[in-house]
C-alpha cells in the first residue's frame, strides 16, 4: 500500500482539495484507494458522503479524536487490499500526532496558500518534519505544492529559493478555479468531470500524479545543516 500525506501546520492551505482530487484520481483508475481524514472538521469525509453510488468507490477511514463511545481504532480500519491511502492531516499537528502520522508515510505533499505568512509558516514546518519527523531517515519522499493561487500572484521565489536548498521539488501551482468548489460540492474530483470543462485543472495537478509514480526521495547529506543554510537564505528575502 502506498501512503500519501497531505499535511501542512497552517490551516487555510487547501489540504482536503489536494486529498481529494489525488485519491479520485486513482479511483478512476480502478485503483483500490481509501482517504483518511485526521481532521475533526471531516471535509474530506463530507466529501466522500456527497459521492454518488454509482461513482468509483473510495473507503473511508475517520482517525479524527472520538467522542462518546465510538473506538477510533475502529474507525481508522484500512479495507484489506487498499493500493492507495490518502491522509488528510489537521492543521497544527505536531509532535507525537505529527510522528504518527508520518511514520506510515511514503509520500508527503505540503500545500501552501499564496502570502508571505503562509510561505514562512511553511518554511518553519518544513523543518520540523526534516527534523522531528526525521523525514530523511525514514527515507520518505515530500515536495510541496502552491494552491488557491491566482493569476496576478507573484511568482513564490521565497519559497523556491527555500526548496531547492533542501533539495526538495515545487511541483505545482493549483489555481482558485470554481471547478474545485464544483467538485467538492457533489463529491467528484476534477479527473471525474467532464474534460473539456476541467482540462485545465486536470493539467495542474497532472505534475502530482507524475511525482506519485517517479519520486526520487533525493537524499541531503545533512539536514541539519542544509536546514540552517536554508533559513538564514529565507530571512535575507
Amino acid at each position: 500500500m502506498q501512503t500519501i500525506l497531505i499535511i501542512n501546520s497552517k490551516g487555510g492551505c487547501g489540504k482536503t482539495t489536494i486529498t481529494t482530487n489525488i485519491a479520485s484520481y486513482f479511483a478512476t483508475k480502478g485503483r483500490k484507494t481509501a482517504i483518511m481524514d485526521y481532521d475533526p472538521q471531516g471535509s474530506s469525509m463530507q466529501w466522500l458522503k456527497q459521492r454518488s453510488p454509482g461513482a468509483n468507490r473510495i473507503h473511508g477511514a475517520n482517525a479524527a479524536p472520538q467522542k462518546g463511545s465510538r473506538m477510533r481504532a475502529l474507525q481508522m480500519h484500512v479495507a484489506h487490499g487498499t493500493e492507495f491511502l490518502i491522509i488528510d492531516a489537521p492543521a497544527g499537528v505536531d509532535g507525537l500526532l505529527l510522528q504518527e502520522i508520518v511514520r506510515r508515510t511514503n509520500h508527503i505533499i505540503i500545500p501552501v496558500a499564496p502570502s508571505a505568512i503562509d510561505i514562512h509558516a511553511t518554511a518553519d514546518f518544513v523543518k520540523d518534519l526534516l527534523l522531528v519527523g526525521r523525514i530523511r531517515a525514514r527515507n520518505v519522499k515530500v515536495a510541496v505544492v502552491a494552491n488557491r493561487v491566482r493569476s496576478s500572484m507573484p511568482v513564490y521565489e521565497p519559497l523556491e529559493r527555500f526548496l531547492n536548498a533542501l533539495k526538495l521539488p515545487f511541483l505545482t501551482r493549483i489555481s482558485d478555479s470554481d471547478n474545485y468548489i464544483t467538485a467538492a460540492e457533489i463529491g467528484l474530483g476534477v479527473f471525474e468531470m467532464e474534460s473539456y470543462d476541467t482540462h485545465a485543472e486536470q493539467r495542474e495537478f497532472q505534475p502530482i500524479i507524475e511525482w506519485l509514480g517517479a519520486a526520487d526521495g533525493m537524499q541531503a547529506q545533512s539536514d541539519n545543516k542544509v536546514v540552517g543554510i536554508a533559513t538564514r537564505r529565507l530571512a535575507l528575502v
